[in-house]
C-alpha cells in the first residue's frame, strides 16, 4: 500500500525537506554570501528531523491512526522551524545581517501544505475503512 496519495505527499515532504535545502539558500548576507540550511546546524538538524518522520511515517501505512498523528507532529515540526525562521528574520537588526531573503525560507509551508493533504487522505482511507466494517 506504498502507493497510496499520501505517501507520494509524504516522499515529496522527504525529498524537499531533506534535498532543496542543499539547493535554495535561505538568505544571503549583506556581504553577498548566501546561508543554506547546512551552514546552521539548528537548521539542518530541523529539516533533517522532518525528513526522516516523513520517511518513517511512509513506512507505517498499516496503522493509519499512528500515521496520521506523526503527520500532526511533523505539521507541529515544521511550524516550529517556521517560527525560528520568522523570529530570526525579525530579530536581526535591518540590513546590518541579513540583505536578501532567499526561497529556502518558505519550505517548511510547503512541507505543511504536503501534510495536510497527506492527512486529508489518511482519514479519507479511515473512514472508507470505518464504513465497510459497517456493512458487514
Amino acid at each position: 500500500m506504498i502507493q497510496r496519495i499520501q505517501s507520494i505527499y509524504m516522499l515529496l515532504v522527504a525529498a524537499i525537506a531533506g534535498g532543496l535545502t542543499f539547493i535554495f539558500s535561505l538568505y544571503t548576507l549583506e556581504s553577498g554570501v548566501e546561508v543554506f540550511a547546512k551552514d546552521d546546524s539548528l537548521y539542518i538538524g530541523l529539516f533533517m528531523a522532518s525528513a526522516i518522520l516523513a520517511i518513517i511515517t511512509i513506512f507505517l501505512f498499516k496503522n493509519r491512526k499512528l500515521q496520521f498523528v506523526l503527520n500532526r507532529f511533523n505539521i507541529i515540526f515544521n511550524l516550529i522551524l517556521l517560527g525560528v525562521f520568522v523570529y530570526r528574520m525579525l530579530t536581526l537588526s535591518g540590513e546590518t545581517a541579513v540583505s536578501e531573503k532567499g526561497i529556502g525560507i518558505i519550505i517548511p509551508i510547503i512541507s505543511i501544505v504536503l501534510l495536510v493533504l497527506a492527512n486529508r487522505a489518511i482519514k479519507k482511507d479511515e473512514d472508507l475503512v470505518k464504513s465497510v466494517d459497517r456493512l458487514r
